[in-house]
């Protein structure tokens, strides 16, 4: 309890500070400092909006609604006194928050030993074995973690000759040069990432231009990092998670560009500040008996990319250096090791955006610095597939399987998170990732992905590496020439389009188990590695349909408590698959025996036939007493598509079919159905059963909430759905689905 009021002043003072109002480290002197003569004169300025709304909005992530009524709970209070005692306890009740969240129950599991493994943590070995000494070269040597002097000198002719358009993009727009580091705290979600990626790039940038304006801008985010006491949420994770990753990365790789710049005062206030936060971080990951860790998340190999990273450029100056770049190396092993096996990402691809860069930083890193290559690994040869398949013909979206974005109101241009996605109505993609994937692998495809891509204007978050990365002498093979259909066999995914042209029809279906066939053997080879897999989604035998520019019907994006009822599958008893509603992950606690056993049982894609057949039965909980849940997927170009679905149970259940759509989603008969949209019709029959009860609804889903608390976001609204249930009970049924696209604007123009 005790521990527990401490963090929660933690969390106070760290708004206080940023409010300005000056707090003692101690939480017993602090109390004193509650008198009426201090602090009451300066409470009344500011307490009813300014702290609690700082607090509760910027820190917690609350709606604005329930803030208000906070806020006129207080105001009824008698006095003042009476009103901090309540807010500090909403501080601490608030604090407590995560400790009934998602996230707090994979904080507990990585916290509770496992019984299935004994005697020294795997680890241990993997740091004694694998390579993670620097360079003999290197020692004592800036820059070395990705570049040396004479490699910058190269860079530099390169950025005005071979490279020089690309270049002139990167420094187009320098972040450190356009805004100011936030002052501390930095509470603000993604501020510090922000701040970590702004030094890095200015860094960099610095050393090319040799322009004193961004060696003082990379100073400038350098010194606010070291301002941050803590690094990341003060109410999750401090210290440890993914802003400390970003930083390490920022700060360690900033003293590394820029040591021979730097006064000794900054190198050693700089080292200072990454050797505590380094430390923090190594202690945190520490492999300890019966510790496993959930290597596919990104919030594990995030923050150890950042650390080895910093190990790189600490290397030599502090003895713990090393024990850093040995810990990043052997947890980056079985990061590596339990990658993909054909390319796709299973988080989805708002999170390929985000993770992949660290899975590259940390490669990269690695082999400039120890000069050991880990890339050959399948997942990255096909990752380019991954990418190029699941962009949409009008390359302003994706089939958004898994946690990606906001659904119907990021298609529309709308919502929270509209204005990061498409920065300037720009979709942000990270594609120059795929020049270094090319660069590695000699990839004439990978290559020709990424300038497909780059022909949509997309963004990048780190244009600078395009520098190091683009190879300018591959030459690239045309998306037009690249086969217009694949099949991810681990995942179980398929995709097709009927070209590569903004006009084409485009769909995918999935049917596999969350983090693919190949995790099944890997986690009784590894039983360390414990599945966190939230991001991916209850959604066997789903699919995806685009044609003529617009997304017809398909998912409905991130969701704090993902659900079955938002994907286009089946509801046995209105209820979903796996364990959905307890939180962010569906998966946790199921057996993998189990979901192993979704799977795709028969593929055929040619050009004018597709034929895709899921088995999705042992995605149901056993309760549900599901035998058999067939789908085939069919699709004709002159007949449009046809979903066929076989299933049996074991008692009486209603089944539900559901069909989602953004808008425009209205009934034309009993059984016929239609989804509207600008110039584009998709007419649904619901040839099977004969007898069905439907009902056109709107689809309300639980928002991601703040980090630390992702399944308590606010109720929101995406787009509509259409379910189709059989008109009693039954044990077996088959529903058949008939939809064919209709373009409107050439019937307008028949008219005409």
């Amino acid at each position: 309890m005790i521990g527990w009021i401490h963090n929660a002043y933690a969390t106070c003072s760290v708004a206080l500070s940023g409010l300005g109002i000056p707090v003692c480290s101690d939480p017993g002197a602090a109390i004193s400092a509650l008198a009426p003569c201090y602090l009451l004169p300066r409470l009344r300025r500011w307490l009813y909006s300014a702290f609690v709304q700082h607090i509760l909005q910027h820190i917690y992530g609350l709606p604005l609604s329930l803030i208000l009524r906070i806020k006129r709970a207080t105001n009824q209070l008698a006095t003042a006194s009476d009103k901090v005692c309540l807010v500090l306890i909403l501080v601490m009740l608030f604090h407590a928050l995560p400790l009934f969240a998602q996230d707090a129950r994979e904080l507990q599991q990585e916290k509770t030993p496992s019984k299935k493994l004994k005697g020294e943590q795997p680890l241990i070995a993997l740091m004694r074995s694998c390579k993670s000494a620097l360079r003999p070269d290197l020692i004592g040597v800036h820059p070395r973690v990705y570049v040396t002097e004479k490699e910058i000198i190269e860079l530099r002719q390169r950025a005005h000759t071979s490279h020089q358009e690309l270049w002139r993009q990167a420094i187009s727009h320098v972040r450190a040069m356009e805004t100011t580091p936030p002052p501390a705290p930095a509470q603000n979600r993604r501020d510090q990432n922000e701040v970590g990626i702004a030094i890095a790039e200015a860094a960099f940038v610095y050393q090319i231009e040799r322009d004193k304006k961004y060696l003082d801008a990379a100073k400038r985010f350098m010194d606010a990092a070291v301002s941050y006491d803590i690094w990341g949420y003060a109410n999750n994770k401090p210290n440890v998670d993914l802003a400390a990753g970003h930083l390490l990365y920022g700060l360690g790789w900033g003293y590394d560009l820029l040591y021979n710049d730097l006064s000794e005062a900054e190198r050693t206030r700089y080292r200072d500040k990454l050797i505590k936060q380094a430390r923090l971080l190594a202690e945190y990951f520490k492999p300890t008996p019966g510790r496993t860790f959930a290597y596919s998340q990104n919030h594990t190999f995030i923050p150890m990319a950042g650390l080895g990273i910093a190990a790189y450029a600490l290397y030599g100056e502090t003895p713990e250096a090393a024990e850093w770049a040995s810990l990043a190396r052997a947890i980056f092993d079985r990061v590596l090791t339990t990658y993909s096996q054909d390319g796709y990402y299973y988080e989805g691809f708002e999170y390929w955006i985000f993770s992949t860069p660290w899975l590259i930083h940390y490669v990269d890193a690695h082999a400039h610095a120890t000069g050991e290559d880990l890339y050959d690994r399948p997942g990255f040869r096909e990752m380019y597939q991954y990418v190029a398949h699941s962009m949409l013909p009008s390359g302003n979206y994706v089939f958004d399987f898994g946690d990606v974005f906001e659904g119907s109101l990021t298609r529309a241009g709308k919502g929270e998170e509209y204005p990061r996605t498409h920065p300037g109505s720009r979709f942000h993609t990270n594609y120059n990732l795929l020049y270094r994937l090319a660069q590695r692998f000699q990839s004439r495809e990978a290559q020709g992905v990424a300038e497909w891509l780059k022909s949509f204007n997309q963004v990048n978050a780190e244009d600078f590496w395009s520098l190091v990365w683009f190879d300018a002498n591959l030459k690239p093979v045309p998306i037009a020439q690249q086969e217009a259909w694949h099949y991810f066999p681990d995942h179980d995914v398929v995709y097709w389009r009927s070209d590569w042209t903004t006009n084409a029809t485009a769909f995918a279906f999935k049917c596999g188990p969350s983090e693919g066939h190949h995790t099944l053997a890997m986690l009784k080879e590894f039983p360390d590695w414990r599945l966190s897999s939230g991001h991916a989604h209850p959604d066997a035998n789903s699919f995806i349909i685009f044609a003529r520019g617009e997304y017809l019907t398909g998912d409905t994006g991130y969701a704090g408590v993902p659900l079955t009822e938002h994907h286009n599958t089946l509801l046995i008893g209105n209820k979903g698959q796996a364990k959905e509603g307890n939180g962010h992950d569906a998966f946790a606690e199921v057996s993998y025996e189990r979901l192993d056993r979704i799977r795709i049982a028969e593929v055929k894609l040619d050009k004018d036939y597709v034929l895709v057949r899921g088995d999705a039965a042992s995605a149901y909980e056993p309760e549900l007493g599901v035998r058999k849940f067939v789908r085939q997927f069919t699709y004709r170009p002159s007949e449009g598509f046809t979903v066929s679905d076989e299933v049996e149970i074991a008692k009486p259940t209603v089944v539900t079919s559901v069909l989602h759509a953004d808008s425009g989603l209205q009934k034309e008969t009993n059984n016929s159905f239609s989804i509207n949209v600008p110039d584009v019709k998709l007419l649904i029959d619901a040839v099977e059963p004969k007898e069905t009860q439907s009902a056109i609804e709107v689809n309300t889903l639980t928002a991601p909430g703040p980090p630390g608390s992702v399944d308590k976001g606010e109720r929101q609204e995406r787009g509509q759905k259409l379910l189709l249930s059989t008109s009693r009970p039954v044990t077996s049924t088959r529903f058949v689905l008939r939809m064919k696209v209709e373009n409107l604007s050439q019937g307008r123009q028949r008219q005409r």
